[in-house]
């Protein structure tokens, strides 16, 4: 089952040549979750093949132009295209005003609904589920109330070993206690344990996107041990005083972050127009976490499912 991120935009505000404003797409058993919708979000989706009508929930960190400039023109793409089925987003407070006034002032009508979820921007949330993902929103510390998303994939049923239902003549009803992780006791009390009768189980995958935001150690525990982090990292790090300022990072910032929290792979982006040559901002954090990658326009990232490891087959 897919589990991957495609990165529509990685640059910070200003314009460059090749790179454009913060946008992804998280990929879930083809189910599409957008994350920060920067100006032409729509014109990455049809490059890089990407289904908008797919899409029915939006995830918005913050309310800074260069993360919802291009959300007017999609909301507008879909209704023109048809689409009915609602459309759920879930932001800081002052995205619905921001759509509505756009909408009244420019004679738009949408054929379809838009439910909008104001965030409390202050603590960890659950703010969203369905039946492959839980999301969660966390504090950033920016200049505007920001939010992170952690999406972690939800647990999944466990499959019994067909052969293994004759050999050990397993009624129906003990299939469904062992799907959901019970152990078999034979007449003569040896116990088969669950894991030599069901395929291994897959761990969950998880994702946690910190956009805008000054170094904060802070949020560790809530994405520790990620799958797979993107963490802004607008500045090298001798432009630290900068990023301060500025309520940014640097890329070894990021990397510290990537590494106090056990992260398995970390995703750069954000990155200040004043970078023509991003590897720089690479090296820079590989020297903290190895496993670094640059977020560049176009890349998908998928993230492997790993199986647990089993215990002994059977005991007394």
């Amino acid at each position: 089952m897919r589990f991957e991120v495609t990165i529509l935009g990685s640059s910070s505000a200003l314009p460059t040549h090749g790179r454009f404003p913060t946008s992804q797409v998280l990929n879930v058993d083809e189910h599409l979750y957008l994350i920060d919708c920067g100006e032409g979000t729509q014109w990455r989706m049809l490059e890089y093949q990407i289904k908008k009508n797919k899409i029915n929930e939006i995830f918005i960190t913050h309310l800074h132009g260069d993360h919802v400039f291009g959300l007017i023109g999609l909301l507008t793409s879909l209704s023109l295209s048809g689409r009915t089925d609602p459309i759920r987003m879930f932001s800081p407070k002052g995205l619905e005003d921001i759509i509505r006034v756009h909408l009244k002032y420019s004679g738009g009508n949408l054929r379809f609904p838009m439910i909008f979820q104001e965030l409390d921007t202050t603590k960890k949330q659950l703010i969203f589920g369905d039946n492959r993902v839980e999301v969660f929103s966390f504090p950033l510390k920016h200049r505007i109330p920001t939010c992170g998303f952690l999406f972690k994939e939800k647990p999944k049923p466990l499959n019994i070993i067909p052969s293994q239902i004759e050999r050990y003549n397993i009624p129906v009803p003990q299939i469904k206690t062992i799907k959901q992780g019970a152990d078999l006791e034979l007449p003569d009390g040896t116990v088969i344990l669950n894991e030599a009768l069901t395929f291994p189980k897959t761990e969950e995958r998880s994702f946690a996107f910190c956009s805008d935001t000054s170094y904060d150690e802070s949020i560790v525990p809530t994405i520790e041990g990620v799958s797979l982090l993107y963490h802004e990292a607008t500045f090298l790090h001798e432009n630290a005083d900068l990023a301060k300022e500025t309520m940014h990072s640097t890329a070894k910032q990021a990397a510290t972050i990537a590494k106090k929290a056990g992260a398995i792979q970390l995703v750069l982006g954000h990155y200040s127009s004043r970078y023509k040559d991003l590897q720089p901002l690479r090296d820079e954090a590989r020297e903290i976490f190895p496993n670094t990658l640059l977020g560049k326009e176009g890349m998908t990232i998928s993230v492997e499912q790993k199986t647990e490891k089993t215990r002994p087959a059977t005991k007394k």
